[in-house]
């Protein structure tokens, strides 16, 4: 069993940056993708940026502001938000493609106040 554990939501004023972690517990993990989606109340979750073995991609109201990384030697991945806008508030969930199976995160909130 993969548990993914994330961190660093909370609340920040619209223009303000945060920096999400997630990071999988066991280090013995052949990782396709990591990634972050989130969902919006009445919305439905949708993809933020993902970073495979040789590229990334980005939701189009992110490029340019949000920026993925991944260390893997640790099996974490990072999103590095800037500008943030009130409508990035949401709750961001860490993704993991291991192998056939997808694993996700219990969610972080991020507020962006105007």
């Amino acid at each position: 069993q993969v548990q993914l554990g994330e961190s660093g939501g909370g609340l920040v004023q619209a223009g303000g940056s945060l920096r999400l972690a997630c990071a999988a517990s066991r280090s013995d993990l052949n990782i396709n993708a990591m990634g972050w989606y989130r969902q919006a109340p009445g919305k439905q979750r949708e993809l933020v940026a993902v970073i495979t073995r040789g590229e990334t991609i980005y939701e189009e109201s992110v490029k340019g502001r949000f920026t993925i990384s991944r260390d893997n030697t640790k099996n974490t991945v990072y999103l590095q938000m800037n500008s943030l806008k009130p409508e990035d508030t949401a709750v961001y969930y860490c993704n993991a493609m291991i192998g056939p199976k997808n694993f996700w995160g219990q969610g972080t909130q991020v507020t962006v106040s105007s």
